[in-house]
């Protein structure tokens, strides 16, 4: 059973939010404004934000210049997840991963269908690492957002959740680059 140690420390982690769409603007970003939303209200630090088309050469090039950046522990991104043509968010994310967290589109899966049922096959939900930054692909919806934070990211980003979590591992995310 999973909890919260209140004897461990909260480590705030930089998240960066990254938004991917061909027309969202910053007025109208309600899912990137729902995860810095969130992101913030539990005490993490918003490290960076941005807006990109559906593009898997935009796509990269962002996220590759936040795993550079040092402030940058953790890259969610919202939209370019469905099965459309233009939704290419996985395939730009899976090009950048050194491992990817199956685990990750599986409960975020699992966690849609209690409330979308059969819907949820359309999302393809990812995540990884590379670089020793966590990468998380999101759907667009601020629900999906949400959903994503509150029922997975908000417990694994927060070092005192047991019986483990994601923070604990970013000491050692880079230790094959070391050899």
């Amino acid at each position: 059973m999973s909890r919260i140690d209140e004897t461990r420390p909260f480590l705030p982690v930089g998240i960066a939010v990254l938004t991917v769409s061909d027309t969202r603007t910053a007025a109208t970003d309600k899912s990137g404004d729902t995860l810095v939303e969130l992101l913030k209200r539990d005490g993490h630090r918003l490290a960076a934000r941005a807006i990109v088309k559906d593009d898997v050469a935009a796509i990269t090039a962002q996220v590759k210049t936040w795993i550079d950046d040092q402030h940058v522990d953790v890259v969610i991104s919202t939209g370019g997840t469905g099965v459309t043509g233009r939704d290419v968010t996985p395939e730009a994310f899976e090009s950048i991963f050194e491992k990817k967290i199956d685990g990750f589109g599986e409960l975020f899966r699992w966690i849609s269908y209690q409330k979308i049922k059969t819907s949820t096959i359309q999302s393809r939900a990812t995540g990884g690492v590379a670089g020793g930054t966590y990468l998380f692909a999101l759907p667009g919806s601020p629900g999906a957002a949400r959903d994503g934070w509150e029922e997975i990211l908000k417990w694994q980003l927060d070092y005192r959740h047991l019986p483990c979590n994601l923070v604990e591992l970013m000491p050692r995310l880079t230790e094959h680059l070391l050899k």
